[in-house]
């Protein structure tokens, strides 16, 4: 059955065309049958680095001519792939894994086939960034891609406090060398947040580490193993605290209060003092607690 999809699949290529390939960010099973059709035609495949490219194609038997198209030439490549285009060939553009253009060369190639008048086709397929997020259990509809964390700390401490606040996941990727650094920091910045650290997806040491920012730190400073290898970040919105209804008078009166008594205590006589539920100023204050 699934050789019909693939001649059919294959019948829907067409030439002067640019098309953008998602491959396997790890397990070569990743691959989709629209994926080995349209490379099975291709004429030309555009690769991030030939080598790990020619893996890929020699596992499934495809024949196919390679040239490099990296970030130092990726614009230089642009009126090679359009002459083929314009003799009628079939071009893919492929990246070491995952989707092409995101957080890797592509972008720059896709512009100038497209604005030399050619058709550039994405071929879904394997993405780090949605697999992480899907089983990162988050349950909010949006979320920002912020690609890799700064290498310098002061930036990345810029960002973390960008983000203390915001009513969204966030996904990003960090590098081997640079993730216990990375989590310290981030410890120090959102210490309560819930993180995601997914490591090597899909491959044979797939990895996911879950809970609090400090956790997760904790948990790669035990197993040196923990810091190699692909790597992405999904880090939890930060929390909405329930007022529950109180005033602003009374969140105040809980708020100084709490800061020279227990939570209960301090819940209880502010709620005497300002005739607010005693359960609602303590899950507010204990709510504001885990924020801090």
């Amino acid at each position: 059955m699934w050789q019909k999809i693939l001649d059919k699949a294959a019948g829907q290529v067409e030439p002067h065309t640019l098309y953008v390939v998602a491959t396997p960010i790890g397990n070569l099973a990743d691959i989709t049958l629209r994926a080995l059709a349209v490379l099975q035609r291709a004429d030309l495949v555009c690769a991030e680095d030939t080598r790990v490219s020619q893996q890929l194609l020699s596992a499934y038997g495809i024949r196919a001519r390679l040239v490099s198209v990296r970030e130092h030439n990726e614009r230089q490549m642009v009126g090679t792939v359009c002459a083929a285009l314009a003799a009628g060939q079939v071009v893919a553009q492929v990246s070491d894994a995952g989707t092409p253009a995101v957080c890797d060369p592509g972008a720059r190639l896709v512009s100038g086939v497209r604005a030399a008048g050619f058709r550039v086709v994405p071929v879904a397929g394997a993405s780090a960034v949605m697999a992480a997020l899907s089983v990162a259990g988050v349950t909010q509809p949006d979320f920002y891609f912020a690609g890799f964390l700064p290498p310098k700390a002061l930036e990345r401490a810029q960002w973390f406090e960008r983000w203390k606040n915001v009513p969204y996941a966030v996904a990003a990727f960090e590098t081997p060398h640079r993730i216990e650094a990375a989590l310290a920091q981030m410890a120090e910045l959102l210490p309560g947040r819930h993180l995601l650290l997914a490591r090597e997806i899909s491959k044979t040491f797939e990895t996911f580490i879950s809970g609090s920012v400090a956790e997760v730190l904790a948990a790669v400073r035990a197993d040196a193993n923990q810091t190699r290898g692909e790597m992405a970040l999904v880090l939890h919105p930060a929390e909405v605290v329930e007022s529950a209804g109180l005033s602003e008078q009374a969140q105040h009166i809980m708020a100084l209060l709490a800061t020279e008594l227990p939570p209960k205590k301090a819940a209880a006589l502010a709620a005497e003092i300002s005739g607010a539920n005693k359960k609602a100023l303590y899950e507010w204050a204990v709510a504001q607690k885990r924020e801090e």
